[in-house]
């Protein structure tokens, strides 16, 4: 699904700083995969990169079999909007529009009437136990209900891939559990999960655990055979 060769990212604000210094990786389609790496270490530039926010300099990018680079704006935000969902550590919900406007903006992109894309996001409000909550505003609500609107938001379009990073970080231990298992009910229904995260908790949950370090990856460490923990949140996804 994904296949990146020979990437490479350098970027030119004063003196070049060299990101990504060759980068060879194959996700396949239903992975569970994590991304860690210290600060600076290239990690969210890898991402913006598999996400299409950001070009690299040299190398191929394939997702899905078509080469990804050099993409007009409106192609490349077409390609996010219709394959990619994106969650964020800060969230990135809009301050004046309530719980069910922020989930439902995707559609807005793609031409979806405001009946139609708010109904549709009262559903995956209610599957994510926020039902109660869809007509307040990001300030009204918990950084757990903040970042349940931001994973509703991005599961509205279906998409093929998740790019979470760093969805815990701004979280309590608790509210962090309940997100994984989200994510991890998710990957159970065959979704392919990309997540940026330096808390290794965050990253045994997931299938393959890819270490970058100074824009090289320095290993892969596979998982596979890797049971989740168990958790009872009952609705979530069904």
């Amino acid at each position: 699904m994904i296949h990146l060769e020979n990437v490479n990212k350098t970027y030119y604000n004063g003196a070049p700083l060299h990101v990504l210094k060759g980068i060879d990786l194959d996700i396949e389609r239903g992975e569970y995969v994590s991304i860690m790496g210290a600060s600076g270490s290239g990690k969210s530039t890898l991402l913006n990169i598999l996400g299409i926010l950001d070009n690299y300099d040299t190398g191929e990018y394939y997702l899905n079999n078509v080469l990804i680079k050099n993409l007009s704006e409106s192609k490349a935000a077409e390609y996010r909007n219709r394959m990619i969902g994106f969650i964020f550590q800060s969230f990135n919900l809009i301050p004046f529009k309530n719980a069910v406007e922020n989930v439902a903006l995707p559609l807005f992109y793609q031409g979806v009437s405001r009946r139609k894309r708010n109904a549709l996001a009262l559903e995956y409000l209610d599957k994510l136990g926020l039902k109660d909550w869809a007509h307040h505003l990001p300030s009204e609500m918990s950084g757990g209900q903040k970042q349940r609107v931001a994973i509703a938001r991005a599961l509205i379009t279906n998409p093929q891939i998740i790019l979470a990073d760093e969805p815990t970080g701004a979280l309590d231990s608790k509210t962090s559990v309940e997100v994984l298992q989200i994510l991890n009910e998710l990957h159970a229904q065959g979704m392919t999960i990309i997540v940026v995260t330096h808390e290794s908790g965050v990253a045994s949950q997931t299938n393959k655990i890819i270490h970058i370090k100074d824009g090289i990856i320095e290993n892969i460490e596979n998982n596979k055979d890797k049971k989740h923990a168990v958790f009872s949140m009952d609705g979530i996804m069904k």
